[in-house]
């Protein structure tokens, strides 16, 4: 029989899993590769399905229960639903299915209230995330401390998906589709802006250059990744570091459209977005 501690060793190696309805858990996953180099990850982009964020609630709850089971199957230790409105509509279902660590995304409205004290916030999120009774809870919890705007963007995370493999988004399509969701809000220096879908971590620059104010941007990324972190620390689950300095971090790319080009796409955006942070470590694709 297999004791306890012996399971738990056994479990350590397993990779992480992370999942999306696209490229948009990419910038996820680059920030969990930067913190956590000594882990391995196995990412799933629906992008089959995507985006999620324009379904109807069961849609979502149907899909990201499939990608759950599916990074389960492949054998992982714990999971990350890098998707704002999977993590809205389904995260509570995932967990009463499954004893892991799951950890989900949430739009980081508390540090944009904490730093933007006389300013409104403004919360970009695809329609069925501002919809859900968790946005509006947390909504709730800041409304006296802060002017709160909800700014649905239908459309968005579609055009986002056609960014390139070195990072390239479609500028023109996408700045004019900006002007005309913030066409009616008059921005000032001290705003903040929060970003409640990891698809538009890809279009900082676009949002700065179209506001052209000295506004705040915040996602939920870091939050995600550091509460990970404590969870697979705490559960003794986290991979010790390896002696081999030079080890690469071993990364496996899924995509339900099986077209390789979607692959190869996503393994370039990802190794793009560890430049932006830094990240001085190799990858190894499996």
């Amino acid at each position: 029989m297999q004791s306890k501690l012996e399971k738990v060793k056994k479990v350590r190696d397993y990779p992480i899993g992370v999942f999306d309805s696209g490229i948009g858990g990419i910038s996820v996953l680059a920030e969990l590769i930067s913190e956590m180099p000594n882990e391995s990850f196995v990412y799933f982009a629906d992008s089959a399905n995507a985006p999620y964020g324009e379904k109807t609630t069961e849609e979502v709850k149907r899909l990201s229960m499939a990608a759950a089971n599916f990074l389960v199957d492949c054998g992982i230790k714990a999971l990350v639903v890098a998707c704002n409105t999977a993590t809205s509509v389904a995260v509570n279902e995932l967990r009463n299915k499954w004893e892991m660590t799951i950890v989900g995304m949430e739009p980081a409205l508390k540090p944009a209230v904490e730093a933007n004290k006389n300013g409104k916030i403004i919360v970009m999120a695809t329609p069925v995330t501002i919809k859900e009774e968790k946005f509006s809870e947390l909504v709730n919890k800041f409304r006296d401390s802060a002017e709160i705007i909800k700014l649905p963007c239908p459309g968005l995370a579609l055009l986002i998906e056609k960014i390139d493999s070195v990072g390239v988004n479609h500028e023109q399509e996408i700045e004019h589709y900006l002007k005309r969701v913030f066409e009616g809000i008059s921005f000032n220096d001290n705003d903040a802006i929060v970003l409640g879908c990891t698809h538009y971590i890809f279009i900082k620059d676009n949002i700065t250059r179209i506001i052209d104010k000295d506004v705040s941007l915040f996602d939920g990324n870091n939050g995600t990744v550091m509460q990970l972190d404590r969870l697979i620390n705490g559960n003794r689950v986290m991979k010790k570091k390896n002696a081999d300095e030079k080890s690469a971090v071993i990364v496996e790319m899924i995509d339900s459209c099986k077209f390789i080009e979607k692959k190869e796409n996503s393994e370039k955006i990802l190794l793009n977005s560890l430049a932006k942070l830094n990240f001085r470590g190799r990858i190894n694709f499996i």
